[in-house]
């Protein structure tokens, strides 16, 4: 460690950095009533319904996501009791297939590997693109930035999520209570460790490890827990 401010600042840039076009930020008066995430303008043609919009939270409950890799599975089970919106929100990526052939294309070594820039899908197209301007609400809780966490990056702005996330092969304790944790790694740690041990330059990963395919099922009884 060099210095502590470095790493700080270090660890806050792969979390507030997102390609220029991916969200975009509607100024809104303090009278304004919040809108909800993935609402409709009145009168306006917006996206089609995904499967989990507006599905409660009994239903999210006890979903977990595989995301299958070039570098091996991960599990990953989700919390939607304290991150709903965030957990609807990434389930649609998954069973939409918009994380298939997506890659983790940023690691900050022993801390976190970065996915979900479906910039970097090989179909990319206008309905991706589009799909990464729909914002969500940030929802911050009480679960700890730790090892095998996986929380939602955003830029500086609030309300800015959008299809960006990271998972946690660290501890990242100056990120509780600011970002959206919604999810568990309950199998395949080791997989996250070998992409964010992989040959990189700075950040950026010389051969980014994609995402064959994300699923998403009920999660095997008597998940067992990631182990520091």
């Amino acid at each position: 460690m060099r210095y502590i401010s470095s790493r700080f600042w270090q660890h806050c840039a792969l979390l507030i950095t997102l390609p220029a076009l991916s969200v975009v930020v509607l100024a809104q008066s303090p009278t304004e009533t919040p809108r909800k995430a993935n609402a409709r303008p009145a009168g306006a043609s917006g996206p089609a319904p995904e499967p989990f919009d507006n599905a409660p939270v009994e239903k999210l409950m006890g979903q977990c996501v595989t995301l299958d890799t070039e570098a091996g599975e991960i599990v990953i089970e989700m919390l939607p009791e304290v991150a709903p919106e965030t957990v609807r929100n990434f389930l649609n990526l998954v069973v939409m297939g918009d994380l298939d052939t997506t890659s983790f294309g940023r690691v900050v070594r022993d801390f976190v590997i970065q996915g979900g820039n479906l910039a970097t899908s090989t179909r990319w197209n206008a309905v991706l693109a589009q799909r990464m301007m729909r914002t969500i609400p940030d929802e911050p809780s009480e679960v700890k930035h730790v090892r095998g966490i996986v929380s939602m990056a955003r830029t500086e702005e609030r309300n800015s999520a959008t299809t960006h996330f990271f998972i946690l092969v660290g501890d990242g304790h100056h990120l509780d209570g600011k970002f959206a944790a919604f999810g568990r790694v309950t199998k395949g740690i080791e997989v996250a460790d070998a992409i964010n041990h992989a040959d990189a330059d700075g950040e950026k990963p010389l051969k980014p490890v994609r995402i064959k395919h994300a699923s998403a099922a009920p999660c095997a009884k008597n998940q067992p827990q990631v182990q520091p």
